[in-house]
């Protein structure tokens, strides 16, 4: 079991114990998320550290997405119990980069972009081939792709 894995596991015990509902549903949640995960496919694997955060990201994406659509939808109590799992999770990923970092990063990446011929919007594709690696699981996709836009285009 990986050490992500099993700390996870630890964290579940540790939230049944105590007895904290909201704690202890969401570990269980993403500790199946992660099963589900491994047995996708032809054959069960081990998920590596990466692969397990890639997985608590996807499943703090859903939580944020669903906390949104529960706020529009009227019911706020739903929207604060989502939001509430999506920082429980954010506490198991890597620290969020900041937008002045990511501006950096994205610059330098525009630089290299430009200098290898890439022009304009349609440079994207390559800025964020060259950003992406640089931000794996410090900055969300969306996040990136407006800063990529926002600095081809001249901001």
């Amino acid at each position: 079991m990986t050490t992500l894995k099993s700390k996870l596991q630890e964290d579940l015990n540790a939230a049944i114990k105590e007895r904290n509902e909201l704690r202890s549903s969401t570990l269980r949640l993403t500790l199946t998320a992660i099963t589900k995960e491994e047995v996708a496919g032809k054959e069960k694997r081990q998920l590596s550290d990466e692969e397990v955060t890639k997985v608590i990201t996807r499943e703090a994406k859903k939580r944020r997405e669903a906390a949104d659509a529960f706020a529009q939808g009227g019911r706020p109590e739903q929207a604060e119990r989502e939001k509430a799992e999506g920082e429980l999770l954010a506490t198991y990923l890597p620290k969020q980069m900041s937008d002045d970092e990511l501006r950096q990063i994205v610059a330098q990446a525009v630089e290299e972009a430009k200098a290898a011929g890439a022009e304009g919007p349609r440079a994207m594709g390559q800025v964020m081939k060259i950003v992406n690696p640089k931000v794996a699981g410090q900055a969300e996709g969306g996040r990136v792709a407006a800063v990529v836009k926002q600095l081809l285009a001249g901001g």
